[in-house]
Parts: C-alpha cells; structure tokens; sequence
C-alpha cells in the first residue's frame, strides 16, 4: 500500500507501449462503486472474491501491466496466476514512505484504524515474504520519481526475462 503500484504500472505502460489495467479500478467499473463501500458491505473476504476473479481473468490478457492491490498476494491462487501468467515486479517500501503517501487517503478500509503504522507494519509481516516468493524483479522505491523507478524496471525487464 502505498508503493506506487498504480502509478508506476501507468509509466511502465507507456513505455513499453503496453495497455495498463489496475484491478481495483476494474472492480470499481464492475460494481459501481468503491473498494471502501465494498468492504464495508461484503468485508474483506468479499473483496478478496471479487479481487480473485479479476485477477484470474486480466492475467490472460496478453501485452498488459497490470497492478494489483496491496492484498491481491495473500490468496495462493493469485500468486500463482500473477506468476504463471506475467513477470512479477515488487514494488518495495518502507513503512515511513507508506504513511506519508497514504496519509491523505480516505479509501483506504485497511487504514482506517487508530495507528497506520502498526496496521502497515503487521501488513509488511504477512505480505512483505509472499512479494519476494513470487516476484522476478524486486524495486525500492523511496524518495524515488515514479519515472526513475520505471525507467529501472524496463531496463532490468529483457536481463529477467532472459533468465526465465
């Protein structure tokens, strides 16, 4: 949360003249409304469906960059589809940078709590290994321009893709 998923996915794109899609602006289109409405109506578990099936689906669509929300890697399945299907690039930062990105947010249910930082801290615990466990290009991003960061990944993007 908070690393730039979105934004640097868009700069990716353009790049390397690919299509972008965010699965949770296509869950948004889908329902009609947004991702803090559907948690508050359906919970997580109810989002992560949703999130499942929409990952399931748009890591078929060939010659995309597809972000996922900060969630998508908790279910085994996802993982395996994002991995399978694509080449997995781990946005990677840290806790102070994730509080000042998403400090303005107000659609963000899994901050909506008395202390960000401890629920971003106990988030990095869980999510923080299964990222590593599936991505094929690992980037920090702190104090980084979203340019810079995606210029890194097209020029890391043909050394990996030999390699696989």
């Amino acid at each position: 949360m908070g690393a730039g998923k979105t934004a640097v996915g868009r700069q990716l794109a353009g790049r390397l003249g690919l299509g972008f899609a965010d699965t949770d602006a296509e869950i948004e289109a889908r329902t009609g409304v947004d991702i803090a409405y559907i948690f508050e109506r359906e919970g997580e578990a109810g989002f992560r469906a949703r999130e499942r099936s929409v990952i399931d689906e748009m890591t078929r669509v060939p010659g995309i960059v597809l972000a996922t929300g900060g969630g998508a890697i908790l279910l085994p399945e996802n993982r395996e589809h994002l991995a399978a299907r694509g080449t997995v690039v781990f946005l990677d930062a840290s806790i102070d940078q994730q509080l000042q990105r998403t400090r303005r947010g107000l659609h963000r249910p899994l901050l909506a709590t008395d202390d960000p930082r401890a629920r971003l801290e106990e988030l990095m615990r869980v999510r923080d290994p299964l990222y590593r466990s599936i991505a094929a290009i690992t980037i920090r991003t702190d104090g980084r321009r979203l340019d810079a960061v995606a210029a890194e990944i097209v020029k890391v993007l043909p050394e990996c893709n030999a390699s696989t």
